[in-house]
């Protein structure tokens, strides 16, 4: 869970040093950065047993194929991308290209989400992933203009979550997450829950199948539990419907095919979620 604000014992103009945006990159020693994609995982490290050691060691499936950093920058310069990190106007993916918008505002019409020019209303009447809000207007609630769209070559999209985190009145934190926008006409329950997605993976084959899910979510979200007088932050999680792990490329491509093992052990995931999550968006009474 993203910290809200320092200790209250600490003064209040010290600047919040959990204040900061998101992204994803590559954490590996194979020299191959931007190797995201779960059918191409070489590995943590260079090594000539990888592929006959990968199910022997823990250390080894649990490791994740790398990661993206995404930029919305004015133009594709040092100079514009360099900004566009300092005001966080930043996001993560586990992979997929999955372009994700997210602006928070006091204004913000439902049709809003549906506007070819969402990005200039978005900036219009509010502020962007890695911005700030303040002094709620009396009666208002904060509105959150959100679109995401899935990865051309990739899966498509299962829901899109808002993650909400707030101080209450004795400084306590707490986080709660809302399913904004369901793919599929799903709806959540009375309990706020909402039914899986499905899954159409293959394991034993590596695939799937972009029968389930939406290529498209958007949404202006309001935030129903709001209080003007707690601190808040709030920022977007999206995911993909279930999809081949590498451990099921690697299965299918080498250790099965190679080795002949008839199965693997139950601990070793061979179905994965893929997501992006934005940069936060925070509220200060």
């Amino acid at each position: 869970m993203l910290r809200i604000s320092l200790p209250s014992a600490v003064s209040p103009s010290v600047t919040n040093p959990f204040n900061f945006g998101m992204i994803g990159s590559t954490d590996t020693h194979m020299a191959l950065p931007g190797s995201v994609d779960e059918n191409n995982y070489w590995g943590y490290s260079p090594s000539a047993t990888r592929v006959t050691e990968t199910f022997n060691s823990t250390v080894n499936w649990q490791m994740n194929a790398a990661g993206y950093a995404a930029v919305w920058a004015t133009e594709i310069t040092r100079e514009a991308l360099f900004d566009a990190m300092r005001r966080k106007e930043v996001y993560a993916s586990t992979g997929p290209r999955v372009t994700v918008r997210f602006f928070g505002g006091w204004d913000y019409e439902s049709d809003d989400a549906y506007r070819h020019d969402l990005v200039r209303v978005g900036y219009a009447r509010g502020v962007p992933m890695g911005g700030d809000m303040t002094d709620a207007p009396m009666g208002k609630s904060p509105r959150f203009l959100i679109r995401a769209v899935k990865d051309p070559d990739g899966a498509n999209l299962d829901r899109v979550q808002v993650v909400k985190g707030w101080h209450d009145g004795t400084g306590e934190l707490h986080e709660k997450v809302y399913n904004v926008a369901l793919s599929d006409g799903r709806t959540e329950d009375a309990g706020g829950k909402a039914m899986p997605v499905g899954n159409t993976v293959d394991v034993a084959n590596a695939s799937y199948s972009n029968s389930i899910g939406d290529s498209e979510l958007a949404v202006v979200w309001e935030d129903p539990n709001f209080d003007r007088s707690q601190l808040a932050v709030y920022y977007v999680r999206v995911l993909e419907i279930p999809t081949p792990r590498w451990t099921a490329y690697d299965a299918k491509f080498y250790v099965m095919k190679l080795w002949g093992l008839g199965s693997l052990s139950e601990e070793i995931p061979l179905v994965t979620q893929e997501r992006a999550y934005t940069s936060p968006i925070w509220y200060t009474p």
